[in-house]
């Protein structure tokens, strides 16, 4: 089995799975809708691709929260026209975004060809992956690697991503969401709707998925707390 390990990160994300009209939510973490839409768009497929995308929602998904980031509102005034160009209202939006967040997304499947295929799609993307946003790339570090192993496993064994200052303060046992059915140990969380039916603009449609909260404990790496104040002049 093999194990494809996304890194996410940079200023801004935003994971919305309940947004309507003017407000736009943020999940406090990555849907694994989401990351289907990431994987067709690398992979070429067309929004209304149903039958493609819906293969996605096999692969085992799992995501840990390596850094948990703040909560951020974008509060927007916009004006709206009629078809005729005349003036009809201003209205407020809240867009709400995760800010200065770090995640490592697990994407597994037995099926070793299938995944080899996921890869070179994300490696070579056909359309532009972004982070809920369009305006919001991930970073050059967004692909972490391949695991031959199952994505907790493999989320266990991948080093902590969050930046030293933050490891510094915070404890490495660290919390994992994954699909329920992977037979983990834990806690059920929920269910959250981001099971994928279509991303299509006249019809999105998305059904519930159970989900599992897990708590792994990765290496913590060395870090010195000692400072030479001379070490920058070399010698």
């Amino acid at each position: 089995m093999k194990t494809i390990l996304l890194k996410f990160a940079g200023p801004l994300q935003s994971w919305g799975t309940r947004s309507h009209f003017e407000t736009r939510h943020t999940d406090l973490y990555p849907s694994k809708s989401a990351v289907i839409g990431i994987i067709a768009a690398s992979m070429g497929f067309r929004r209304d691709d149903d039958t493609k995308i819906q293969v996605l929602n096999c692969l085992d998904f799992a995501v840990r929260i390596d850094q948990s980031g703040q909560l951020l509102r974008d509060y927007h005034t916009a004006v709206k026209y009629k078809n005729n160009g005349v003036f009809e209202r201003t209205y407020v939006t809240n867009r709400y975004y995760l800010e200065d967040a770090v995640f490592v997304v697990a994407i597994g499947q037995k099926d070793d060809a299938f995944i080899d295929k996921i890869v070179e799609g994300l490696q070579k993307p056909y359309f532009q992956p972004f982070m809920g946003r369009r305006s919001l790339p991930p970073t050059a570090d967004f692909f972490l690697g391949i695991y031959n192993t199952d994505v907790i496993a493999a989320l266990s064994s991948c080093p902590w991503q969050a930046r030293e200052a933050y490891q510094r303060s915070h404890s490495n046992r660290l919390s994992v969401y994954s699909d329920s059915d992977l037979g983990a140990e834990g806690v059920q969380s929920g269910m959250r709707k981001d099971y994928v039916i279509s991303f299509s603009q006249e019809n999105r449609q998305f059904g519930f998925r159970s989900e599992l909260k897990i708590e792994v404990t990765v290496p913590k790496p060395y870090i010195s707390t000692e400072h030479d104040a001379f070490d920058a002049l070399g010698g």
